[in-house]
């Protein structure tokens, strides 16, 4: 494989933009001046992940009392890092005590807040086991954002960056007034960030936000006072996409994205994003006397979510890397015993794809014009749209009201509760985008042309719209609503024992009810997609008791053990929510069990911890859909009944070496797996019957351990600091290891395990009819060292001004061979009649691979 990739291309940006971006270093360090490090509140798109069709896999934890949990949310970053391999819906995120999580995911999108950098600094950090004033944590931990305007500090600040990242430019302005003398506060920011396909880090891509945040506040008394703010990140960006190792080959560039072409010959991406998501939210604040005070928060959120994809309609796949089109899909490379696929001429068309392949950019990109021709001869033609860009949206509305309650009992006496009600109507529809000058598009289900005839009803997509014409904007294909309401209630109880001795015990209880409602009647289920479905009702609740006692001379025992039920996604509740109303075949709410023992330790030079953790999730439901070749049709997938458990070792030590220099060491070396085997359902969109190949009875996917994807599961660091009279530089080493990437469940199949022991040229089963490991193994991406460095300087002017200068660098040493994440392809190296091909989807994973050297230089004036 060639290992240049276009290396002295990306360095000669670097030098051009005289650019850095990096995790921040010191993301909790204050210098002499008092000047907070700028990059340490930096949500970029690179953390949030470049498609959001991908997990997001930031998760945002803190504890300053703690080296390892202090660092690794942004150290970490640029491999996607998830603390303790968990799934972001474990972590939960609060502003003003108010939940954020999307309630059809459970996840936090981090992209609500992108370019709120000043907003951000004010988060209180609760771990898992530790005890706060708004919430029972959550099992990877809770983080609650203060958002009121009097909490910002006060001055105006002026914030100019230059990137070679996502972004290239950032410009950023903020205003906060503090309290002035008739009692009110205002907060103002507006940030834009930019960057265009010739200037992005990929090819293809852009970048175009602009971030807004208003804030007011009221203090009506020594009593009372309101705040009411209003923020939005109105944001189009063009996509990366995956490619397999012989497509990042063939380009001689570790960063091809496959998603973008010439059009009259202007660059156009296929995958664009446009994400808005306005917010409001206004805050109660309560002192009813010194020991009590009560905190009540409503917020309104429209969330408006859509991503285009280019598409086909009784033509060839357009997309460039396309698995029929590699060199790989003519001559088996793989097996030497495929004699049917290592023929002469299989070799010659090898050679042939590999030289067109490798040739110029445009031929191994989209050829939009070729595509508008064929439109064009389609409209001749009196057909249908061969290609068309379409629109998937996921729009949401979510209405939340919390109060919480603290009262101080006395002075080693907290108790503390509260409450929330939700509700949240997601929105999801496709429309069409573009029909790339074709004149006709119906909305009729292509895919079961072939085993239905035009005029049966069950290749209609709304049978109430027979053979509808659709048009640009409008929709078509699938339109349904998911309806979610929540009530829960928490209460912590938290006490200083003797002299020594800080423990809590915490407790939620929640309802949760979910519901779909069909605006599309398809034609596979007549009786049971158009309309609502019946509602599910799940009851949550659990418990924690965690503990920290002091032994004395800086040492510290901390511990904690707990006990949740949640409710599963509505996300994944719903076996195929694009056709009908059913819900998952055995939905069961998901038991959670976790715990953990650590030891911390602190004097004049050395700041130490270590942490030891476990945690067990039972009866998770997991949901998927792709296009299954087995039974020749689009496949939605359910997989039930699944167990999975979390566990490792995370450690920090923060040497104090001089008054000016550290030396910090912290990592985890962790495990994240399925511990058996899932029941499987999943649904053929040609026939809307479950379960073909097993006379619909669920299946058994063999999926025991599986790892979480997308996350190291072994990451280390050492950081070397020089921190004095307004300097501060760092330099830190990263290594990431144990990196999984997304299994596909058809590949596991029970059904598909006995076809592959049949057509296949590795054996899936042993002499005595057990599976190999080998036959189900998890594909992984390489890991490998980083090497980042930062350098910044605070300066403190005249009359209250201040200016500081970061340069960060990541990944110094161009290491372009690190996995961040990828996924198997769910398709099968067979055809449905059972001959073998030359490709093998197997071998072929798609991958995601870590910038090369990249970074940001930011400039801030305060006044």
């Amino acid at each position: 494989m060639v290992t240049n990739f276009n290396s002295m291309n990306k360095k000669l940006k670097l030098v051009v933009m005289a650019l850095c971006v990096a995790p921040a270093l010191m993301a909790q360090e204050v210098d002499s001046l008092g000047i907070q490090d700028e990059q340490a509140f930096t949500f970029t798109e690179a953390q949030l992940g470049e498609d959001d069709d991908m997990s997001q896999n930031v998760t945002i934890i803190n504890s300053n009392s703690n080296t390892y949990a202090s660092q690794v949310g942004y150290l970490f970053s640029p491999m996607r890092f998830r603390y303790r391999a968990f799934n972001q819906k474990y972590n939960d995120i609060y502003i003003n005590g108010v939940q954020m999580n999307d309630m059809e995911t459970g996840q936090f999108r981090y992209s609500l807040v992108g370019g709120l950098n000043q907003q951000t600094r004010g988060v209180e950090n609760s771990l898992p086991f530790e005890d706060n004033n708004f919430a029972m944590s959550a099992m990877a931990g809770s983080n609650n954002y203060n958002f009121r305007p009097s909490a910002f500090a006060t001055g105006q600040r002026i914030t100019l960056s230059g990137a070679n990242r996502n972004y290239t430019f950032r410009g950023m302005y903020t205003y906060n007034s503090g309290v002035m003398e008739n009692g009110w506060a205002l907060s103002a920011n507006v940030t834009y960030r930019w960057a265009s396909p010739k200037t992005a880090y990929v090819d293809g891509t852009f970048y175009n936000s602009l971030s807004y945040f208003f804030g007011l506040e009221k203090f009506i008394n020594d009593q009372h006072h309101l705040s009411f703010v209003t923020w939005g990140n109105p944001t189009e960006r063009a996509g990366q996409g995956a490619a397999t190792d012989e497509m990042y080959w063939l380009a001689n560039n570790r960063y091809y994205n496959p998603y973008w072409g010439y059009q009259n010959g202007h660059i156009r991406n296929s995958r664009v994003v446009n994400d808005f998501a306005p917010t409001a939210l206004m805050t109660w604040d309560w002192k009813i006397n010194d020991d009590m005070k009560l905190v009540t928060t409503l917020t309104g959120r429209y969330s408006m979510y859509k991503s285009t994809k280019l598409n086909y309609n009784n033509s060839d796949n357009p997309q460039p890397n396309y698995w029929k089109n590699l060199p790989s899909s003519y001559f088996d490379v793989w097996f030497e015993d495929d004699a049917a696929n290592r023929t002469e001429q299989g070799a010659s068309d090898w050679l042939r794809a590999k030289n067109l392949m490798s040739g110029n950019v445009a031929d191994r990109q989209i050829n939009f014009d070729k595509l508008y021709l064929a439109n064009k001869n389609a409209n001749a033609q009196g057909t249908d749209a061969m290609y068309y860009i379409q629109a998937k949206h996921n729009d949401n509305l979510n209405l939340a009201l919390s109060s919480n309650l603290n009262v101080d009992l006395s002075k080693d006496q907290r108790l503390s509760l509260g409450f929330q009600l939700a509700t949240n109507k997601g929105m999801h529809y496709q429309t069409m985008e573009d029909l790339m000058g074709a004149n006709s598009f119906h909305n009729i289900n292509t895919y079961a042309l072939g085993t239905y005839a035009i005029d049966d009803a069950r290749v209609q997509y709304d049978a109430n719209n027979p053979n509808a014409k659709v048009g640009e904007g409008d929709r078509f294909g699938y339109d349904y609503n998911i309806l979610v309401n929540k009530a829960g209630f928490w209460t912590t109880y938290a006490a200083n024992i003797g002299n020594n001795t800080h423990a809590f015990v915490s407790g939620r209880v929640a309802g949760v009810e979910m519901q779909r409602d069909g605006k599309m009647k398809n034609g596979m289920f007549l009786e049971n997609s158009y309309g609502k479905s019946g509602t599910a009702h799940f009851l949550e609740g659990g418990g924690k008791v965690g503990a920290a006692v002091t032994l004395g001379h800086g040492h510290v025992i901390t511990g904690g053990f707990g006990i949740n039920m949640r409710a599963p996604e509505a996300q994944a509740a719903f076996v195929s929510p694009e056709m009908n109303n059913d819900f998952v075949v055995d939905l069961k709410t998901e038991k959670n069990y976790s715990a953990e023992i650590g030891y911390q330790m602190q004097n004049s030079w050395l700041k130490a911890n270590i942490m030891a953790y476990g945690a067990i999730v039972e009866d998770a439901t997991e949901w998927q859909n792709f296009y299954f070749d087995d039974i020749n049709s689009f496949s939605y997938v359910s997989m039930t009944g699944m167990s999975k458990e979390y566990y490792g070792i995370e450690w920090g030590l923060n040497f104090k070496l001089t008054e000016a220099w550290s030396f910090k060491a912290l990592g985890t070396v962790s495990e994240a797996r399925n511990t058996n085997n899932a029941q499987v359902w999943y649904m053929s969109s040609t026939k809307g019957t479950f379960n073909d190949a097993n006379d619909g009875k669920p299946e058994i996917c063999y999926n025991k351990n599986m790892r979480e994807a997308g996350t190291p599961l072994t990451a280390l660091s050492f950081i070397l600091s020089y921190h004095q009279g307004g300097w501060f530089i760092d330099i830190n080493g990263n290594y990431y290891d144990r990196i999984y990437l997304s299994y596909s469940p058809s590949y596991r199949y029970a059904s598909t395990l006995e076809k592959r022991n049949r057509l296949d040229f590795e054996p899936v089963y042993d002499s005595n009819g057990n599976l190999l490991e080998s036959a189900v193994e998890q594909a992984k991406g390489h890991g490998g060292f980083m090497l980042d460095l930062s350098i910044g300087k605070s300066l403190y002017l005249t009359r209250g001004r201040s200016m500081s200068i970061n340069l960060s660098l990541t990944n110094v040493l161009n290491n372009q061979n690190i996995v961040t994440g990828g996924y198997e392809q769910s398709r099968s190296s067979y055809t449905s009649s059972d001959n073998v091909r030359a490709y093998q989807f197997q071998k072929n994973p798609f991958k995601y691979y870590a910038y090369g050297i990249n970074g940001m230089l930011n400039i801030a004036y305060k006044f």
